[in-house]
């Protein structure tokens, strides 16, 4: 016969943190402060819009570091 062993819930369960649900974040940070926090690979853009979110974080943020040395600079077609 197959007997579970009685679990005891860990001391240090009351610590760990819950996972944050990142969408509703933005959600509510958007609805209530008026807060944008959007990737530019998001795939529910277009392109066109992709390239939007860049241009704006281009221009507040300056270029990114994340650009690979064969992507096209801005302005250049590859």
């Amino acid at each position: 016969m197959n007997i579970p062993q009685p679990h005891y819930p860990s001391p240090l369960g009351r610590i760990q943190a819950n996972p944050m649900d990142v969408e509703a974040t933005k959600r509510q940070g958007w609805r209530e402060q008026h807060i944008l926090v959007i990737s530019e690979q998001d795939t529910r853009l277009n392109f066109l819009e992709r390239q939007l979110i860049r241009s704006i974080g281009e221009r507040l943020y300056g270029q990114s570091h994340h650009a690979s040395p064969n992507s096209p600079k801005r302005g250049q077609h590859g």
